[in-house]
C-alpha cells in the first residue's frame, strides 16, 4: 500500500508543506511519484516518518534527526527504544501526579507534609543517559557545568526570568494576541534569546541549527503536557508554537 502526500499529512497530523520540506532536505523522500509528480509514501516511509515525529517531539533539530536515523538502520530496534523511553516518562508523570495529589490532600486536611513523598518523580537525573544520547555528551556536560557553576542568586534570577517569560506568554494567549502580531514577535525574540543563554544547546552555538532546534521545541511544547502546563495549557502552548514558527518564517 501507499498513500498520497495529502493522505499522509492527514493520517500523521502534519502538513503537506512539512512533508515537501522533509523531501527537499533529504530527510523523508517519497517512495514514489505519479506521472504528474505527486508524492506517495509506502509503509516503510510511514515508519520513518513516525520516528521523525517522535524525535521532533523530543526537541531535536532536523539535522540531528537525520544523524539519528542514519545511525540506527533497524526501525524495530529504534522504535522499541522510543517505546521504552515513553514508558519511563509515563511512569514518572504518574508518580508526579500521585505526589502532587497527596500534597493537595494533606494541605486540605491540615496534615503535616511528607518531603520524601512530595518530590517523588521530580528527579530528572535518571534521564542523563537519554539526554546524552539525544544531544551528545558535550552538550550535556556543557549545560551541566554551566548550571552547577551558577551561584544561588544567579540560578534564582535565571528561573525568575524564565517564569516571567512563561507568564507573559500565558497572558498573551489569554488576551487573544495573534501569533504574527508585534507583541508575539517580541515574545518570540525574548524566548529565543532565553534559549540562547543556555550553553550547550544548539541555540547557544553560532554554528548550530537554531531554527530547527526552536521549531522542534515549539512542537514539543504542545505535545508534552508538562510544557503545555507552563503556558497555561494546550491552547497557550499552541500560541507559543505558532508565534515562534511565525517569527522564524519571517526571519
Amino acid at each position: 500500500m501507499d498513500w498520497s502526500i495529502q493522505e499522509t499529512a492527514r493520517l500523521t497530523g502534519t502538513t503537506s508543506r512539512t512533508l515537501r520540506h522533509y523531501d527537499a532536505i533529504g530527510l523523508l523522500p517519497p517512495s514514489s511519484r505519479t506521472a504528474n509528480g505527486n508524492r506517495h509514501y509506502d509503509e516503510a516511509s510511514l515508519v520513518r516518518l513516525q520516528r521523525i515525529l517522535l524525535l521532533r517531539d523530543l526537541g531535536l533539530p532536523l539535522t540531528r534527526i537525520a544523524e539519528v536515523l542514519e545511525s540506527t538502520t533497524d526501525p524495530v530496534a529504534a522504535l522499541t527504544d522510543h517505546v521504552r523511553a515513553l514508558g519511563r516518562e509515563r511512569a514518572r508523570l504518574t508518580r508526579q501526579i500521585r505526589a502532587v495529589t497527596a500534597t493537595i490532600e494533606r494541605v486540605k486536611a491540615g496534615d503535616p507534609l511528607m518531603a520524601e513523598e512530595m518530590f517523588d518523580g521530580f528527579d530528572h537525573r535518571e534521564y542523563e543517559d537519554e539526554v546524552r544520547q539525544t544531544w551528545g555528551d558535550r552538550a550535556y556536560e556543557t549545560s551541566q557545568k554551566w548550571w552547577t557553576g551558577l551561584s544561588a542568586p544567579e540560578r534564582s534570577d535565571w528561573q525568575s526570568r524564565a517564569a516571567a517569560l512563561a507568564d507573559d506568554w500565558t497572558q498573551g494567549a489569554e488576551a487573544g494576541v495573534t501569533p504574527d502580531s508585534p507583541e508575539a514577535r517580541d515574545l518570540s525574540r525574548r524566548h529565543i534569546e532565553w534559549l540562547s543563554s543556555v550553553p550547550g544547546t544548539p541555540a547557544s552555538d553560532p554554528a548550530g541549527d537554531t531554527d530547527g532546534y526552536v521549531r522542534g521545541l515549539a512542537e514539543m511544547y504542545v505535545a508534552d503536557p508538562r510544557f503545555a502546563a507552563t503556558y497555561g495549557g494546550e491552547q497557550g502552548a499552541q500560541f507559543v508554537r505558532d508565534a515562534l514558527v511565525s517569527y522564524l518564517d519571517a526571519n
